[in-house]
């Protein structure tokens, strides 16, 4: 049987719907976060912590809440964009990516009896792999598909390099500060579920 979500879930949802926001466009109020002409989206980063620290469920339904909200026109994707016409845009499948990577992640810590850093480091990886995946072959089949811009594989996986060696760098540190909230977190639940 499925447990109700309690008002701190949805409280923890809506946070890390929120920091998915300010994620991305965190360059538009830091413009100096941009290298080479890559803006340094903080996305990838707070969605697998999504799934690190909430689980599977819980990280998965912060990044649904996140979709929906841009979904219905307010302004919390890339460059302030809103309405669903994002989805269906080059970039749409890293937006559905999200949920993917959050619910990963999350099992990979939940199915996991240590809770150690090798535990988040292989969850957070198998987190970020899983956005590349969706969001780059997304990428691929929407410009070849309905945007009629033609491009091989290949190439679509190229553009996402530079993105790459950022993402995997936030992904190691999001590894090594995780298991420190995660404990924080479970002790400071425990606590409140026992009083």
């Amino acid at each position: 049987m499925k447990k109700k979500l309690t008002t701190y879930d949805l409280a923890l949802v809506g946070m890390f719907a929120a920091l998915m926001a300010i994620g991305a466009n965190i360059t538009s109020w830091a413009p100096f976060l941009e290298v080479a002409g890559v803006p340094l989206s903080m996305q990838p980063f707070f969605c697998i912590l999504a799934g690190l620290l909430l689980g599977s469920r819980l990280g998965a339904l912060s990044m649904i809440v996140y979709a929906l909200v841009g979904i219905a026109g307010a302004p919390v994707f890339a460059q302030f964009s809103g309405g669903i016409g994002v989805i269906f845009g080059s970039t749409g499948g890293f937006i559905i990516s999200y949920i993917v990577a959050a619910y990963a992640a999350g099992k990979v810590i939940e199915f996991s009896k240590e809770k150690k850093l090798p535990t988040f480091m292989t969850a957070s990886f198998v987190g970020i792999s899983l956005i590349y995946l969706v969001g780059t072959t997304y990428m691929w089949l929407a410009l070849n598909v309905w945007i009629n811009a033609p491009m091989s594989y290949g190439a679509a996986w190229a553009i996402m390099a530079w993105f790459i060696v950022k993402d995997v760098a936030f992904t190691v540190l999001g590894a090594f500060i995780a298991p420190r909230i995660y404990f924080a977190v479970s002790k400071a639940t425990s606590k409140r579920i026992a009083a």
